[in-house]
């Protein structure tokens, strides 16, 4: 621990921003063409100028926007600076009531690089005013506000979990122990994202997981070590003793239930984008290391304490018995009546997950951030004061062509791309093309898009927003045109309406790779635990149904913009593309990390009774009050996220609230009584031959209550 705390906060200089596009899609061969062999790209750095008095045509703000562009250009890594005043008086540039204008430029290096240039440009210059904006400035916000919202969630969720904690547990001991787990978890996983991050890349945004898992599945398994270790002291049995059964029990279901967790972030890594495959290496770090903290350094901590634990306890401990709980009168009223139960929980989910249909994705934009946010402002006042947004051309690479000899038909090619619908513009070689024809001849500039007697490339001014269904349908428009150049002559178009086509193609390409691996772990997993055949499924199909409910409700409240003013930011009509696939591998795991713990107390009162009834009710009297508790402990900690100035972040954080929450409640207390109750024996039942695999190889889980049998025997044994 001490090492990792002392490498781990290494971690956050090796983190990036991006992540978001997929490395082998045309979109993003293209952009990278664009930048090595044309030394060119994406405009990344806006600079919103306004004029003090006056308009952007007066002599003094003309040589201050002058003065401006040109220590832009002089700037390291300037490689395209255009502006207002630099194209004649480009109508473009310039807003409606004249007293604003654009300079747009293309910078490379790192984002701190920009930032710095940023800062420098940023404020007062004489006759104008200068803020700036642009995919960079809006990445270097992204990131500062990530890093200020970090610290404001765990200034909410340790406070907040600490004294729940307490009230859990009932008294100071116990409840401190979680945090010491957490710590473990999240030292051990900065330090493993620290050595990941410096052989590949690793998302930034994969540090809010880091944190709110490690602090989560920390509780998560404490409570059941701390909880069954203290029943063990409670029933007589000698602190040495009671630190061994509890880790033969509890400590084993923690171990399974830490691998089906795992199983579902392993998933994430088949997906090309490095934003989701961060995610996996985050998220599997700390389930590896929260576990190993739980049933390694936490048993240990308790064999020093011994019965100390207890110590500044203010609740008495111990469970009802004989059905007098409420989760056992909960668990007896919904098998009473399970078909009317079942299909009324059914039907709820099935609502709330009606509004996913209607799910419309994008990548995150300027929208995503705080309305105070400068690059949000920037972006707010371009889209609100000027006809059209220039900064969101692209570029359509055409890396082979002949120089010489392809004039002419790169002539056609942009006559024909320039003709197309919500097309504004083309400028390339040949000139300026408008509606299917040359505007204005080429100029001295045009030169800037050659790259040297081999390749050409044709910026695309849109009329419509890239990311938008406009935007993608013009890009699908162009890829479909003929492009008349030779065999082996390519044009690839990049882009943000291009990275969001190819993203969506690629995380749909691999989802069902995704989605088949989690059901083929999961269920062999389960089925290895329980060795039964109709319980992995039933646990998947209820997981999906919570998750599909889940999804509906942020495309409700995110998407559509319900709430959005209480919640606090703007719903533009789309969700991240990433987040859904994200917290569906997430949410998942700890939906089947909180079946494990139920089903393991359900199948040794069943082995040991053969009654299914009594089985369900009795396991779910001894984890209900445990996994309540856990998962409201869990979704402490995912709302604390919620209060992010970052759109996605906030929706990551109350979706996998709601998520977990909805696992707890409805999954565990109302349907998975009524299922098992309606199947009966069959529950548990295999065919022969994977019965005797089961046998053969299946794992015996142990449960996180108690048994009273064992106890007896046990109590008696130490006794002797």
């Amino acid at each position: 621990v001490v090492i990792a705390g002392a490498f781990g906060s290494g971690a956050f200089g090796k983190l990036r921003s991006g992540g978001f596009s997929d490395p082998g899609a045309e979109s993003t061969k293209a952009h990278d063409l664009l930048h090595t062999q044309f030394h060119a790209g994406d405009p990344n750095l806006v600079l919103l100028v306004s004029a003090t008095g006056g308009n952007v045509d007066a002599p003094d703000v003309v040589a201050a926007a002058g003065q401006l562009t040109t220590e832009i250009a002089a700037a390291p890594g300037a490689g395209q600076v255009v502006s207002y005043w630099t194209l004649g008086d480009a109508p473009a540039l310039r807003s409606r009531d004249a007293a604003k204008a654009l300079i747009v430029a293309r910078i490379s290096g790192s984002d701190d690089d920009i930032a710095g240039l940023a800062d420098q440009l940023r404020g007062d210059h004489g006759a104008v005013t200068v803020a700036v904006g642009g995919s960079s400035a809006v990445s270097t916000d992204l990131g500062t506000q990530i890093g200020s919202d970090l610290g404001k969630a765990e200034g909410i969720s340790v406070p907040a979990t600490l004294i729940l904690l307490v009230l859990v547990f009932g008294g100071l001991i116990a409840a401190g122990l979680p945090l010491v787990v957490a710590l473990i978890a999240m030292a051990g996983t900065f330090f493993s994202l620290f050595v990941i991050g410096s052989v590949t890349d690793v998302s930034i945004y994969s540090i809010n997981l880091t944190t709110a898992l490690a602090l989560g599945l920390a509780i998560d398994y404490s409570l059941f070590i701390v909880n069954r270790y203290r029943e063990e002291l409670s029933h007589g049995v000698a602190p040495h003793d009671a630190v061994v059964r509890t880790v033969e029990t509890a400590g084993r279901t923690v171990a399974f239930s830490a691998v089906t967790v795992a199983a579902s972030l392993v998933a994430l890594l088949v997906f090309p984008l490095y934003f989701l495959r961060s995610f996996a290496y985050a998220g599997i770090s700390v389930v590896v290391v929260a576990a190993i903290g739980a049933t390694v350094s936490l048993p240990a901590l308790l064999a020093v304490l011994g019965a100390r634990v207890n110590r500044f306890s203010f609740a008495k401990r111990g469970q009802k018995v004989g059905g007098a709980g409420f989760w056992h009168r909960l668990a007896v009223g919904v098998m009473r009546r399970p078909i009317p139960i079942a299909a009324g929980a059914i039907a709820l989910l099935v609502v709330l997950g009606i509004p996913f249909l209607r799910v419309s994705f994008a990548l995150p934009t300027a929208d995503a951030l705080p309305k105070d946010a400068p690059a949000r402002q920037v972006s707010d006042a371009i889209g609100r004061d000027f006809v059209t947004d220039t900064s969101g051309s692209f570029a359509i690479v055409v890396p082979r062509l002949d120089v010489a000899t392809g004039t002419t038909l790169l002539d056609r090619y942009a006559d024909e791309v320039s003709a197309l619908p919500d097309v504004a513009q083309v400028d390339t070689l040949t000139g300026t093309y408008r509606a299917g024809e040359l505007a204005a001849a080429p100029t001295p500039r045009s030169a800037t898009y050659a790259s040297g007697a081999t390749g050409v490339y044709l910026a695309v001014t849109p009329s419509v927003a890239q990311q938008s269904a406009q935007g993608e349908a013009l890009v699908e428009r162009i890829r479909a045109v003929h492009a008349p150049f030779p065999t082996g002559v390519h044009a690839g178009v990049e882009g943000q309406a291009a990275q969001l086509i190819d993203t969506k193609a690629a995380i749909a390409d691999r989802l069902p790779l995704a989605l088949g691996m989690i059901a083929v772990i999961t269920f062999v997993i389960l089925f290895l635990v329980f060795g039964s055949v109709l319980v992995p499924i039933k646990a998947i199909v209820l997981n999906l149904l919570s998750l599909t409910a889940t999804f509906g409700a942020m495309v409700w409240i995110f998407q559509e913009g319900h709430g959005s003013g209480l919640l606090g930011f703007t719903a533009n009509g789309t969700l991240d593309t990433s987040m859904p696939i994200l917290m569906f591998c997430i949410a998942f795991g700890l939906s089947m990390d909180y079946e494990v713990f139920l089903l393991s107390r359900i199948k040794e009162e069943y082995d040991r009774t053969r009654d299914n009834a009594h089985a369900v009710a009795a396991g779910l009297e001894r984890t209900g009050r445990i996994v309540t508790a856990a998962a409201a402990l869990l979704a402490v900690t995912f709302l604390a996220f919620a209060t992010s100035g970052v759109t996605f972040i906030k929706m990551f954080g109350l979706g996998l609230a709601l998520a977990v929450l909805m696992d707890a409640t409805i999954i565990r207390g109302l349907l998975v009584p009524a299922f098992m109750r309606l199947a009966g024996d069959a529950n548990w039942w295999a065919p022969a031959w994977m019965r005797r695999i089961h046998d053969r190889v299946g794992i015996h889980a142990g449960e996180g209550g108690s048994t009273d049998e064992p106890q007896r025997e046990l109590v008696a044994s130490s006794t002797h």
